[in-house]
C-alpha cells in the first residue's frame, strides 16, 4: 500500500467480505440446502447411456436410480451440520452499523461518519423491505412467498 486511497480500498474490501458478502453467501444456505435432494454434494454415477443396465434401472424406477447417485447418510449429515453452522447467527451479534456502546470514540468526525453510514444502511434495508412487498417482483413473492432477508 502506497497511499491513503490504497488503505481505504483494502479496508473497504475486508469490510465487504466480512459483512455483506458473507451474509449474502452463507446465511441463505440452510433454508435451501438442508433438504439434501435440493443440492446433492456429489453425484456417484454418470448419467446413464441408453441400452445400459443403469439406463433400464432409471426408466424402471427413477427415484431409486437418483438415490444411488447422492452421498451416503453420514456424509449428508456432516454436510447439513456444516451448512447449519455457517448459516447461524450468534445471539450476541452486533450488526454492521451498530455499536454496543456509543462511547467508542470522543472524536466528532468518526462519530458523524458512523451516523451517516448507519443512515445509508437504513435506506438499503428500507429498499429491500419495499422490494419484498412489491407483488410485481415474482422472485420475491412467488411461489413460496420467501422474502429476501440476508442483508
Amino acid at each position: 500500500m502506497q497511499t491513503v486511497d490504497d488503505l481505504i480500498e483494502t479496508c473497504t474490501t475486508i469490510i465487504w467480505i466480512a459483512s455483506a458478502l458473507h451474509a449474502a453467501v452463507n446465511f441463505g444456505q440452510y433454508p435451501y440446502a438442508y433438504f439434501h435432494p435440493n443440492r446433492p454434494t456429489v453425484s456417484r454415477r454418470f448419467m446413464p447411456e441408453p441400452s445400459t443396465t443403469e439406463y433400464a434401472e432409471l426408466t424402471k424406477n427413477a427415484d431409486l436410480a437418483f438415490l444411488k447417485t447422492i452421498t451416503p447418510q453420514l456424509q449428508t449429515m456432516l454436510g447439513i451440520a456444516i451448512i447449519e453452522t455457517l448459516s447461524m447467527h450468534l445471539t450476541d451479534e452486533i450488526y454492521l452499523g451498530q455499536r454496543d456502546s456509543l462511547n467508542w470514540t470522543a472524536d466528532d468526525k468518526p462519530l458523524e461518519a458512523f451516523k451517516g453510514f448507519g443512515k445509508s444502511l437504513e435506506l438499503i434495508e428500507n429498499n429491500i423491505i419495499r422490494r419484498n412487498n412489491d407483488k410485481k417482483l415474482k422472485n420475491r413473492t412467488e411461489p413460496v412467498n420467501l422474502p429476501y432477508t440476508l442483508l
